[in-house]
Protein backbone atom coordinates (compact mmCIF):
# COMPACT_ATOMS: atom_id res chain seq x y z
CA UNK A 1 0.00 0.00 0.00
CA UNK A 2 2.73 2.51 1.08
CA UNK A 3 4.06 2.42 -2.76
CA UNK A 4 1.29 3.03 -4.23
CA UNK A 5 0.80 6.13 -1.64
CA UNK A 6 4.01 6.90 -2.73
CA UNK A 7 3.53 7.42 -6.33
CA UNK A 8 0.17 8.74 -6.34
CA UNK A 9 2.11 12.01 -4.08
CA UNK A 10 4.65 11.83 -6.74
CA UNK A 11 2.49 12.15 -9.68
CA UNK A 12 0.59 15.31 -7.67
CA UNK A 13 3.21 16.36 -7.28
CA UNK A 14 4.19 16.92 -10.78
CA UNK A 15 1.25 17.82 -11.66
CA UNK A 16 1.54 20.80 -9.63
CA UNK A 17 4.68 21.69 -10.08
CA UNK A 18 4.97 24.88 -13.37
CA UNK A 19 4.59 24.23 -16.86
CA UNK A 20 8.28 24.91 -17.50
CA UNK A 21 11.41 25.47 -15.10
CA UNK A 22 13.02 28.73 -15.21
CA UNK A 23 16.38 29.03 -16.84
CA UNK A 24 19.44 30.68 -15.18
CA UNK A 25 19.36 34.22 -15.34
CA UNK A 26 16.15 34.59 -16.78
CA UNK A 27 14.25 37.19 -17.70
CA UNK A 28 10.40 37.03 -16.76
CA UNK A 29 7.83 39.37 -18.51
CA UNK A 30 7.81 42.97 -17.14
CA UNK A 31 11.61 43.10 -16.21
CA UNK A 32 14.11 44.74 -18.82
CA UNK A 33 16.01 42.58 -20.88
CA UNK A 34 20.08 43.34 -19.94
CA UNK A 35 23.01 43.77 -22.71
CA UNK A 36 24.08 41.08 -24.58
CA UNK A 37 26.59 40.50 -27.29
CA UNK A 38 24.26 39.37 -30.64
CA UNK A 39 26.71 37.45 -32.65
CA UNK A 40 25.52 37.74 -36.39
CA UNK A 41 24.76 34.54 -38.16
CA UNK A 42 24.15 36.21 -41.41
CA UNK A 43 24.90 39.47 -41.23
CA UNK A 44 27.17 41.46 -38.78
CA UNK A 45 27.54 41.36 -34.57
CA UNK A 46 25.40 43.61 -32.73
CA UNK A 47 24.07 44.05 -28.79
CA UNK A 48 20.50 43.24 -27.60
CA UNK A 49 20.68 47.42 -26.96
CA UNK A 50 20.90 48.13 -30.28
CA UNK A 51 17.28 47.23 -30.89
CA UNK A 52 16.19 49.77 -28.26
CA UNK A 53 13.53 52.12 -29.25
CA UNK A 54 11.52 50.11 -31.58
CA UNK A 55 9.41 47.18 -30.36
CA UNK A 56 11.53 43.65 -31.39
CA UNK A 57 9.79 40.36 -32.01
CA UNK A 58 12.58 37.98 -31.48
CA UNK A 59 12.61 33.79 -32.19
CA UNK A 60 14.48 31.23 -30.83
CA UNK A 61 15.07 28.45 -32.95
CA UNK A 62 17.68 25.49 -33.77
CA UNK A 63 17.87 23.86 -36.66
CA UNK A 64 17.04 20.27 -35.52
CA UNK A 65 14.14 21.42 -34.70
CA UNK A 66 10.88 20.86 -36.86
CA UNK A 67 8.56 23.38 -35.31
CA UNK A 68 11.35 25.88 -35.59
CA UNK A 69 11.81 25.00 -39.20
CA UNK A 70 7.87 25.22 -40.02
CA UNK A 71 7.35 28.55 -38.00
CA UNK A 72 10.47 30.52 -39.97
CA UNK A 73 9.04 31.61 -43.29
CA UNK A 74 5.66 32.95 -41.45
CA UNK A 75 8.40 35.33 -39.43
CA UNK A 76 9.66 36.27 -42.95
CA UNK A 77 6.20 37.18 -44.37
CA UNK A 78 5.50 38.48 -40.43
CA UNK A 79 9.07 41.28 -41.49
CA UNK A 80 7.82 41.64 -44.75
CA UNK A 81 4.79 43.16 -44.17
CA UNK A 82 2.87 46.57 -44.36
CA UNK A 83 3.32 47.61 -41.16
CA UNK A 84 5.91 45.39 -39.75
CA UNK A 85 8.03 48.79 -40.14
CA UNK A 86 6.55 49.67 -36.71
CA UNK A 87 8.75 46.43 -34.86
CA UNK A 88 12.06 44.56 -35.78
CA UNK A 89 12.06 41.02 -35.86
CA UNK A 90 15.40 38.90 -35.41
CA UNK A 91 16.19 35.14 -34.90
CA UNK A 92 18.83 33.46 -32.27
CA UNK A 93 19.86 30.02 -32.65
CA UNK A 94 20.84 27.58 -29.97
CA UNK A 95 23.10 25.56 -32.11
CA UNK A 96 26.16 24.57 -31.18
CA UNK A 97 27.72 24.84 -34.21
CA UNK A 98 27.19 27.90 -37.02
CA UNK A 99 27.66 25.59 -39.62
CA UNK A 100 23.97 24.13 -38.64
CA UNK A 101 22.56 27.28 -38.42
CA UNK A 102 23.73 28.87 -41.24
CA UNK A 103 23.11 26.18 -43.75
CA UNK A 104 19.41 26.11 -42.57
CA UNK A 105 19.55 29.92 -43.36
CA UNK A 106 20.77 29.73 -46.18
CA UNK A 107 17.90 26.77 -47.54
CA UNK A 108 15.25 28.72 -46.35
CA UNK A 109 16.35 32.04 -47.80
CA UNK A 110 16.04 34.06 -44.94
CA UNK A 111 16.59 37.34 -44.99
CA UNK A 112 15.63 38.75 -41.29
CA UNK A 113 18.80 38.97 -38.78
CA UNK A 114 19.79 36.43 -37.29
CA UNK A 115 22.50 35.64 -34.07
CA UNK A 116 23.79 32.43 -32.59
CA UNK A 117 23.74 31.83 -29.01
CA UNK A 118 26.44 29.10 -28.61
CA UNK A 119 27.17 30.57 -25.37
CA UNK A 120 23.40 29.83 -24.07
CA UNK A 121 23.51 33.85 -22.27
CA UNK A 122 20.67 34.25 -24.14
CA UNK A 123 19.15 31.31 -24.32
CA UNK A 124 18.98 31.27 -20.84
CA UNK A 125 17.97 35.09 -20.03
CA UNK A 126 14.85 34.48 -22.99
CA UNK A 127 14.26 31.81 -21.06
CA UNK A 128 14.08 28.99 -23.83
CA UNK A 129 13.79 26.00 -22.04
CA UNK A 130 12.42 24.92 -24.97
CA UNK A 131 12.61 25.87 -28.79
CA UNK A 132 10.84 27.53 -30.59
CA UNK A 133 9.97 30.98 -27.93
CA UNK A 134 9.05 33.95 -29.83
CA UNK A 135 9.43 36.91 -26.92
CA UNK A 136 7.71 40.42 -27.73
CA UNK A 137 10.18 43.13 -26.68
CA UNK A 138 8.89 47.02 -25.92
CA UNK A 139 10.53 49.46 -27.43
CA UNK A 140 12.11 49.93 -23.76
CA UNK A 141 13.92 46.51 -23.45
CA UNK A 142 10.81 45.37 -21.26
CA UNK A 143 9.46 41.81 -21.89
CA UNK A 144 5.97 41.88 -23.10
CA UNK A 145 5.00 38.44 -23.73
CA UNK A 146 6.56 34.90 -24.22
CA UNK A 147 5.19 32.65 -26.34
CA UNK A 148 6.66 28.43 -26.63
CA UNK A 149 5.54 26.92 -29.57
CA UNK A 150 5.61 27.09 -32.92
CA UNK A 151 3.00 29.97 -34.18
CA UNK A 152 2.16 30.82 -37.82
CA UNK A 153 3.63 34.52 -37.32
CA UNK A 154 1.61 36.54 -39.74
CA UNK A 155 -2.21 35.08 -39.18
CA UNK A 156 -4.57 37.05 -37.87
CA UNK A 157 -4.40 35.75 -34.29
CA UNK A 158 -0.96 36.52 -34.09
CA UNK A 159 -1.09 39.44 -35.89
CA UNK A 160 -3.25 40.51 -32.98
CA UNK A 161 -1.63 39.03 -30.06
CA UNK A 162 1.55 40.99 -31.63
CA UNK A 163 -0.54 44.32 -32.03
CA UNK A 164 -1.87 44.27 -28.15
CA UNK A 165 1.53 43.61 -26.95
CA UNK A 166 2.84 46.35 -28.90
CA UNK A 167 -0.12 48.34 -28.08
CA UNK A 168 -0.43 49.34 -31.77
CA UNK A 169 -3.95 47.96 -33.23
CA UNK A 170 -2.26 49.33 -36.70
CA UNK A 171 0.30 45.91 -36.88
CA UNK A 172 -2.82 43.86 -36.85
CA UNK A 173 -5.09 45.97 -39.63
CA UNK A 174 -2.15 46.13 -41.88
CA UNK A 175 -2.38 44.09 -45.16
Amino acid sequence: MKPILAALLLCAAAALAPASAKTPGEVEVGQTLREAPLQGLNGPSRKLSDFRGKPLLINVWASWCGPCRQEMASLERLAWRDGAARFTVIGISTDDYSANANAFLKGSNATISHYIDSKLMLENMLGASQVPLTVLVGADGRVLEKVYGAKAWDSPEALKLIAKAFKDPKIAAAR
